[in-house]
């Protein structure tokens, strides 16, 4: 009985500690989530139109053991909270990271990071353009990047990327749970002809990719309506 609330308490234990902490008088991280919420529905449109698509496709599916059983355009309930659940976990972090840290001496890297990153995901999606996860992932992210350093002129992206960095501390456990490890069989399955098939214990890397891109935009709405916010009050 309790294997088919698994997905919906891997949701709940991610989000539960930031939300609470969110109340704290010396993070108040309360009062963005308006900015939050509005910020993370932007993107999690994005990335469920593509969850839509690759459950229809094959490339990844679920173990309805380990859900609700409650589905929507293909995809379990909680698949859908985890667009909100994770972003909101990750967010709050690098809100709470950048406010109590000085994280300036990473954006010394931006170009470094930008380069390297788009030079590996153009080969990657080159090498193995049949591979339908690992090709989209590549684009999307080196997209993202793109966007971001050459058109957004972002000056955070190395300090994000540093978040993030830290943030797979918390992913792996997540997203191994997700895959695999700890459980009988995985609550996400995915087709092994469609990615490469490197796996840091049972998380594809095209997770890790698919989630660095996914925060990046996270962060770049929260921001975005963070300061039309601050100059609205102002």
């Amino acid at each position: 009985m309790m294997q088919s609330y698994t997905y919906l308490l891997v949701n709940f234990f991610t989000i539960i500690i930031c939300l609470i902490a969110s109340f704290d008088k010396r993070i108040q991280f309360y009062k963005y989530f308006g900015d939050f919420l509005l910020s993370s529905t932007i993107v999690a449109v994005l990335y469920i139109l593509w969850d839509v698509w690759f459950t229809k496709m094959g490339v990844w599916w679920f173990d309805r053991n380990y859900t609700l059983g409650i589905v929507i355009a293909g995809l379990p309930l909680e698949e859908w909270l985890f667009f909100w659940c994770i972003p909101f976990a990750c967010v709050f972090t690098y809100f709470c990271l950048e406010k109590f840290f000085d994280l300036g001496w990473a954006n010394s890297l931006n170009n470094l990071i930008v380069f390297t990153s788009s030079v590996v995901l153009v080969v990657i999606a080159f090498l193995h353009y049949q591979k339908t996860y690992t090709l989209i992932t590549a684009l999307v992210t080196l997209c993202v990047l793109i966007f971001l350093h050459f058109i957004a002129k972002k000056e955070w992206i190395g300090q994000a990327s540093f978040v993030f960095f830290v943030l797979l501390l918390g992913f792996i456990p997540v997203n191994g749970v997700l895959t695999g490890t700890c459980i009988e069989s995985p609550v996400v399955n995915y087709n092994p002809g469609d990615f490469l098939g490197i796996k840091i214990l049972t998380i594809p890397i095209e997770d890790v990719v698919y989630g660095y891109s996914q925060f990046l935009l996270n962060i770049y709405f929260f921001k975005l309506f963070q300061k039309q916010n601050y100059q609205y009050a102002n």
